[in-house]
């Protein structure tokens, strides 16, 4: 429906439309005329929305805090699921992943030759040397927070310091390419090239996700991209920054049994780290990591 320009603003800000997402929403039909992909209004946060979302990051910033002092050599994948749980609970959140289409557990715990989606559970042992990492998200309120940390266990191998170092810095590079008014490819372009240029491959399959009214929303975010490609990013956008970089190949596979956990396909060490990321008018915000 048409909104008169000195009509309250769609976001709910209490602000006029015209001195609001006007300017915003005139400039993203342009784009759309001349070809370019934009985001839906529902893409975009409201400031109601985007303050839940922060309430719930909050709690899952100070789960993945809590739990970093127990990744430790003996620690079973139970045990971190039940500190998760426990945690959460505790501050008032509820644990996102937890029969998620199914998903049987409370958090994904990813250990070394593993993609993503890990289970935790009592036959997974953490030894010295293992990497791994913790994939937390918090429900409060209805409002999604998402995030993950690799966690080195003990002493590891220099090559595995390496992968979880360069995968961090890919994922800052990812962050300081999301600019408003420019596109999703340029995020994916920054990764790639910095994870191509230390001889490792970024997965294809799985990527990041608009998140925080949702688990999963649109758009989905792809890092084999380049630059000046995909949606143009928007003042209002929330999305997940978490590429699954492979020391090896990029092929993975999905356990046939439980359909969940992913692997490399050689063998080789994977490693993750996920920021939730809103586009502001001036650059972008880190809601949690």
């Amino acid at each position: 429906m048409k909104i008169g320009r000195n009509d309250p603003c769609w976001c709910g800000s209490g602000k006029k439309y015209k001195s609001c997402h006007c300017a915003n929403d005139e400039k993203m039909e342009k784009l759309k005329s001349m070809g370019e992909l934009v985001p839906t209004q529902d893409m975009l946060k409201t400031p109601e929305q985007i303050e839940g979302v922060k309430k719930a990051a909050v709690i899952n910033t100070a789960v993945l805090d809590y739990i970093s002092d127990f990744m430790k050599p003996g620690v079973t994948g139970d045990q971190i699921d039940k500190l998760v749980y426990e945690k959460t609970t505790e501050l008032g959140g509820i644990c996102a992943p937890y029969q998620y289409e199914g998903y049987p557990y409370h958090v994904c715990t990813s250990v070394n030759s593993q993609v993503c989606h890990g289970f935790p559970t009592e036959e997974l042992v953490l030894k010295e040397g293992d990497i791994i990492n913790v994939d937390c998200t918090t429900i409060l309120d209805g409002y999604f927070a998402d995030a993950s940390r690799m966690f080195c266990i003990g002493e590891v191998s220099a090559e595995r310091k390496k992968l979880v170092d360069v995968v961090k810095e890919c994922c800052d590079l990812g962050l300081a390419a999301v600019k408003p008014w420019g596109h999703m490819g340029d995020v994916g372009a920054a990764i790639c090239e910095h994870a191509h240029k230390n001889g490792y491959k970024v997965v294809r399959e799985i990527g990041g996700h608009g998140v925080g009214c949702e688990f999963h929303e649109d758009p989905w975010v792809g890092y084999n991209t380049r630059p000046g490609t995909e949606i143009v990013l928007v003042p209002g956008m929330m999305f997940t920054i978490e590429p699954m970089v492979n020391a090896g190949g990029q092929e993975i596979f999905i356990d046939k049994d439980n359909g969940w956990e992913a692997y490399t396909a050689d063998g080789s060490d994977s490693a993750q780290w996920e920021y939730q990321v809103l586009v502001t008018e001036d650059g972008c915000e880190v809601i949690a990591r």
